[in-house]
C-alpha cells in the first residue's frame, strides 16, 4: 500500500486556550484537528494533575494535527502565536498517511 509522507503536530496548551488555538489554525487554513484531554503530567513546575479541579476549563487539552509538509510552516506561526504568551508545547514528528487527499 502508498503511504504519503506529512507531519504530525501536537500541540499542548491550557484549557481555556483552545477556541483561541482552534480559530487560529482555522485562520491559517488546517482543516482538521483532534482535540485530546491530558490528565496530567510533569514539567518545569513540577507534577500536576487534573484531579480534584472543580472547573472544566481548567487543565490542558493536547490538540493534535496531521498535514502535508508544505503546510506545516503557518500552522507553526498561527500556533506559536497562541502559545507564546501561555503555557504551551509544540511537537513536530514525521509522519506517513494513507489517503493523502484527506491533509
Amino acid at each position: 500500500m502508498q503511504t504519503h509522507k506529512a507531519k504530525r503536530v501536537e500541540i499542548t496548551i491550557e484549557k481555556v486556550m483552545e477556541t483561541r488555538l482552534t480559530d487560529a489554525l482555522t485562520r491559517a487554513g488546517v482543516t482538521g484537528w483532534s482535540i485530546l484531554p491530558v490528565r496530567g503530567g510533569s514539567g518545569r513546575s513540577g507534577a500536576w494533575s487534573r484531579e480534584g479541579q472543580i472547573s472544566r476549563g481548567t487543565g490542558m487539552v493536547q490538540v493534535v494535527c496531521i498535514v502535508r509538509p508544505e503546510r506545516l510552516d503557518p500552522l507553526l506561526e498561527a500556533a506559536f502565536a497562541v502559545v507564546e504568551r501561555h503555557i504551551g508545547v509544540v511537537c513536530i514528528t514525521d509522519c506517513e498517511v494513507l489517503r493523502a487527499e484527506r491533509f
